[in-house]
């Protein structure tokens, strides 16, 4: 297990270089250095707080997709520890933010449910702004075009899945038909619990929510990165470098194996500065700074969650972390937190 770490935290040390070597060739760092620490502070706080805002919108999201179970605030804070989470290699935020989910009585399936529900939209959301950016190039528009059919399929047949519970029982029976070994897992308690976490999408006003809440918290992140066009006094096509800037970052986070995201998360901003026009200078100035204050942000926010929940680093990973139902019991505690 020890081997498999180092040589995960080695592949993430080599990928994170080699990009970096890579997105640096041809621009000097020395003037990326003096191009960010000339940024207008106005603009870099604005961002800042944005960010804040935008982690705020997908608490509140997430809580509905739980159908509430988990108070808005505690489901901000888990968020928060999610995205400070996955600045290390795997993205083990999203296992974290899971486990925290069942200190409040939500069952890992579940909440692993509404995760799905989550990216899904926001590979949807995604792959349409990359599509309406580069409607100039057909390939890349038509590689947009797919990865968004798939995410809707995706989601449809959840939705599907969460009307017609019937539909995914008969799924599994089949698979057991196929593979009879497969009876030997608990496959029917985990389909319960990941239809359970489905159930908000069957209520055409909880579905309206979540739906409005992803489409602002993706506006706000959006307004986000223009400040930091304006903070660098970057001057370009907004309408296409804000979005598809935002929804290539957002993509080369899907890549587990790096440092915290850097070199992928720099070499989007490169690229779409490249499909664009923007110096590159500009472009390699605006992924270090646009990585650096999501990172921050995701350190604050995070840290400030974890104490805000009560939890360790070490215990928000590890399974076994819920309190006791004794210790729930006691008179003043509440749930899912120890009492002191």
């Amino acid at each position: 297990m020890r081997k498999r770490r180092l040589l995960v935290l080695l592949a993430s040390f080599a990928v994170s270089a080699a990009l970096l070597l890579v997105i640096l060739r041809d621009v000097p760092v020395d003037a990326a250095l003096e191009s960010i620490a000339a940024a207008d502070p106005g603009w870099l706080l604005l961002s800042f707080l944005l960010v804040a805002v935008s982690l705020l919108l997908r608490g509140i999201r997430w809580s509905y997709l739980l159908d509430r179970r988990i108070p808005i605030a505690q489901a901000t804070h888990m968020v928060n520890v999610m995205f400070l989470g996955n600045q290390l290699p795997l993205r083990l935020g999203e296992v974290a933010r899971g486990i925290l989910a069942t200190r409040n009585r939500v069952p890992l399936a579940t909440s692993a449910s509404s995760i799905v529900v989550e990216r899904l939209l926001d590979t949807l959301i995604v792959v349409l702004m990359i599509a309406a950016s580069v409607g100039g190039s057909p390939e890349v528009s038509e590689q947009a075009a797919l990865f968004g059919a798939l995410a809707l399929l995706g989601f449809f047949v959840l939705l599907c899945f969460a009307r017609y519970p019937q539909i995914a029982h008969r799924v599994l029976d089949g698979l057991y038909r196929l593979a009879p070994f497969l009876n030997r897992l608990p496959l029917k308690s985990l389909l319960n619990d990941l239809l359970d976490g489905l159930q908000p999408l069957t209520h055409p006003r909880a579905l309206l929510s979540i739906l409005f809440w992803t489409l602002v918290a993706w506006c706000i992140s959006l307004i986000g990165y223009y400040c930091l066009h304006l903070a660098l006094g970057i001057e370009t096509d907004y309408l296409r470098s804000v979005p598809l800037g935002a929804s290539l970052a957002a993509l080369s986070l899907a890549l587990p194996v790096s440092i915290a995201g850097l070199g992928p998360f720099e070499g989007a901003i490169v690229l779409s500065g490249n499909i664009v026009g923007m110096d590159p200078l500009d472009s390699v100035s605006l992924g270090f700074l646009f990585h650096g204050v999501s990172v921050l942000s995701y350190a604050i926010w995070g840290t400030l969650g974890l104490m805000a929940l009560g939890v360790s680093p070490a215990s928000a990973f590890r399974a076994n972390s819920r309190p006791s139902d004794d210790e729930e019991a006691k008179p003043g505690a509440k749930p899912g937190i120890k009492p002191e």
